[in-house]
């Protein structure tokens, strides 16, 4: 069902696999912010850095910290995104902040600092990507960073590490090198393992070939790996001794996971050991025949 974002798309919020996403998250996220990172100074980065940040120099209440920074975030959110994304955010932050009050651990799970970065890392992105598949945040800075970049030259991934660099350069200043070097460490673990969960492990690439073989090459990647193909018309040829040669060519695409890309490059070079191969990461793929659906290649 298509719904408007200034609408409230109550079914979507109450959807069982939604909370069930976002609860889990959060859980992830709060054993990560006890067990490995506040025990050790360690920050995230976005809403979640700055309280920590506040929270350990000022003493102030960190549940009314991540609330308070992420206030404006949500209402901007409400406005400029959506309406049903503001209430599964605004639950996930207040959430978090329940789970944080009740979870029972008073101490670090380990002492040794390079572990506490790593799991804390892995943990904090596991929670933040099942939130997200959920249709939720608990860090407003994703909100203002995809608003700003459309008011700006700059791109989210621009904004967000110079954000992000701000608030580590301000816990090298109180805390000191090391614990901002671990948690740059922290940081980028949550960013990789956000990502394999949003994006999922099998992420999705554009494998394109030019082969004087295209006929068999179409054949084996249909028939064989079960995948659909694009073709487009072209020339190859133009080499820089022979630049007056050219040969007509189907210019052969395929999408595959990056699991798929080496065995698929493999047995096309046994057709024709001069293909010509580039490859491409896609960020999401609808539509079409995306799966394998033929035998598998042996």
């Amino acid at each position: 069902m298509i719904t408007s974002r200034q609408n409230i798309d109550w079914e979507a919020v109450f959807d069982p696999f939604s909370i069930l996403y976002i609860v889990a998250g959060v859980f992830c996220a709060a054993v990560a912010l006890e067990a490995f990172m506040l025990p050790n100074k360690f920050l995230d980065g976005g809403v979640t850095g700055i309280a920590i940040v506040l929270n350990l120099r000022f003493g102030i209440n960190l549940y009314v910290l991540l609330v308070a920074i992420n206030l404006p975030f949500l209402w901007l959110g409400w406005k400029k995104i959506g309406k049903t994304f503001a209430v599964q955010s605004t639950f996930s932050v207040f959430l978090l902040i329940i789970i944080l009050e009740i979870l029972p651990i008073e101490k670090a799970v380990t002492n040794d600092h390079v572990l506490s970065a790593l799991f804390g890392g892995i943990l904090m992105g596991l929670g933040i990507g099942l939130i997200i598949r959920g249709g939720g945040l608990i860090d407003g800075f994703e909100v203002i960073t995809e608003f700003v970049e459309k008011n700006s030259p700059l791109s989210a991934s621009e904004i967000t590490i110079f954000l992000n660099s701000l608030i580590m350069l301000f816990a090298a200043i109180f805390f000191g090198i090391e614990p901002a070097m671990y948690s740059i460490l922290t940081y980028f673990t949550a960013i990789k393992m956000t990502d394999y969960v949003v994006e999922g492990f099998e992420e999705y690439t554009a494998l394109t070939i030019i082969s004087r073989e295209h006929d068999k090459v179409k054949e084996l990647i249909v028939k064989e790996f079960g995948k659909a193909i694009s073709v487009y018309k072209g020339e190859r040829g133009y080499l820089p001794e022979t630049f007056h040669i050219k040969h007509p060519c189907d210019i052969i695409m395929t999408v595959v996971t990056r699991l798929e890309v080496h065995r698929m490059k493999e047995v096309i070079q046994q057709i024709d050991p001069k293909a010509f191969f580039y490859v491409q990461t896609i960020k999401e793929v609808k539509g079409g025949v995306i799966k394998r659906v033929g035998k598998k290649h042996s």
